[in-house]
C-alpha cells in the first residue's frame, strides 16, 4: 500500500468497521430518501435544504452558508434551490448590504411542505435508526459521532 503520510495504515479490523459504517450510512440514506420520495415527492437533499432554512434566523441563509450546511457543492445547491424555487418552496433575494450576495429564503409554502414531510422522515429515523439501539448504545454512538464530527475543528 502507498504511504499517505500517516504513521500507520488501518488494521483489518479497523477497515472492517469503517466499511460497515459506510454500508450502514448508505443503506439508511437510501431507505430514508426512498420513503421521502414515495410519500412526499421530495428528495433527502431537498428536505435537508428546507430543514436548514427553517432552523436559520428569519428562515434565510446565504447560498454559501447553505452549501456548507448541507454538504453540497455551491453549484449543486444552486441547482437544487432552482428546483425548490420553481416549486414555490424557496425564493432568492439579494443579501442586505452586499450587491453580489444571494440568500435563500424559505417560503410559507416551503415551511408547510417541510412540516408534512417531517412526519415521514422522522418516523423513518425512528424506525430505521433509533429503534436499532438500546439507550446505552445510542448514547455511546452519539458520543462517537460527536468526536468524529469535531475531529477537523480547531
Amino acid at each position: 500500500m502507498p504511504e499517505t503520510g500517516s504513521a500507520r495504515v488501518p488494521t483489518r479490523a479497523e477497515l472492517g468497521v469503517w466499511r460497515s459504517f459506510l454500508r450502514a450510512h448508505a443503506r439508511l440514506t437510501r431507505v430514508l430518501e426512498a420513503e421521502l420520495i414515495a410519500e412526499q415527492r421530495l428528495s433527502l437533499a431537498a428536505y435537508d435544504v428546507l430543514v436548514q432554512l427553517a432552523e436559520a434566523p428569519q428562515y434565510r441563509l446565504r447560498m454559501t452558508e447553505l452549501a456548507d450546511a448541507v454538504l453540497l457543492s455551491r453549484s449543486g445547491v444552486t441547482r437544487l434551490v432552482d428546483r425548490l424555487e420553481r416549486a414555490g418552496l424557496v425564493l432568492r433575494e439579494r443579501a442586505d448590504g452586499d450587491g453580489r450576495g444571494v440568500v435563500a429564503v424559505l417560503t410559507s409554502q416551503g415551511l408547510g411542505r417541510l412540516r408534512v414531510a417531517s412526519g415521514t422522515h422522522l418516523a423513518g429515523v425512528v424506525r430505521h435508526f433509533a429503534e436499532t439501539f438500546d439507550h446505552g448504545e445510542l448514547e455511546a454512538f452519539g458520543r462517537t459521532c460527536d468526536r468524529l464530527g469535531a475531529a477537523d475543528e480547531p
